[in-house]
């Protein structure tokens, strides 16, 4: 076992450290993920409504 005050401390905490630092990475490329995908779909979304619009526009109104 160590001996030394200052390297039982080191020993004691840096795997926390560690394990915060591997979770808030992976937290952080979830909601990066998430965000980026709820951009991608809005875009998406926009131009399917900008090209329903135009069909619309063109050749009117369909009946159901």
């Amino acid at each position: 076992m160590i001996e030394n005050f200052w390297a039982n401390a080191a020993y004691s905490v840096i795997p926390t450290i560690l394990v915060g630092l591997i979770f808030w990475l992976v937290m952080r490329s979830i909601v990066r993920a998430d965000r980026t995908e709820r951009s991608v779909y809005a875009e998406i979304e926009s131009e399917e409504r900008a090209r329903f619009e135009a069909e619309n526009a063109v050749t009117g109104p369909r009946e159901p």
